[in-house]
């Protein structure tokens, strides 16, 4: 990572169903515009926006729900490079730093993910160590980190 680019704030869910913790199955979904390209929901936090807000209205937007409880966070930002055919769209912006949060679906939530603007065409649970065989090539390094932070602490 450069540190004299820009890096767009962002936010990330790690989701896990409402069956936490006896089971620890992770939320994963197929992305619309990239074939086979599976991640966790996120976004970007606009202007005058909490991190914890702009959580919740992603989870919307992308989810089709907002029903979950926050479990833990992430304690710091980490940063990622876009690939270059990524980061041709995105300027001025060379990759994101994002916040991540473990959140827990509520009973009776529902996904939908023929949202307004659908980015998902598919979704799955998956088992942690499952995880890192759908996720794109460049996120693995701070999807490691995240869910090795949150094993750690005993949450996955």
């Amino acid at each position: 990572m450069t540190h004299n680019l820009f890096y767009r704030p962002n936010v990330a869910a790690i989701i896990v169903s409402s069956e936490y913790p006896e089971t620890k199955q992770i939320f994963i979904a197929e992305r619309t515009d990239l074939e086979g390209v599976w991640q966790f929901p996120q976004g970007g936090i606009d202007e005058g926006e909490s991190s914890e807000e702009a959580l919740f209205r992603e989870l919307k937007e992308e989810i089709g729900t907002k029903k979950v409880e926050i479990i833990a966070e992430y304690p710091d930002w980490i940063a990622y490079d876009f690939p270059p055919h990524i980061a041709a769209k995105m300027a001025p912006y060379a990759g994101q730093k994002q916040r991540y949060y473990l959140v827990r679906l509520k009973p009776g939530a529902k996904i939908d993910l023929d949202t307004k603007h659908p980015e998902f065409k598919r979704y799955r649970f998956v088992g942690v160590d499952e995880l890192f065989d759908h996720i794109a090539h460049f996120k693995k390094a701070v999807y490691e980190q995240v869910i090795s932070h949150f094993r750690a602490k005993g949450y996955l």
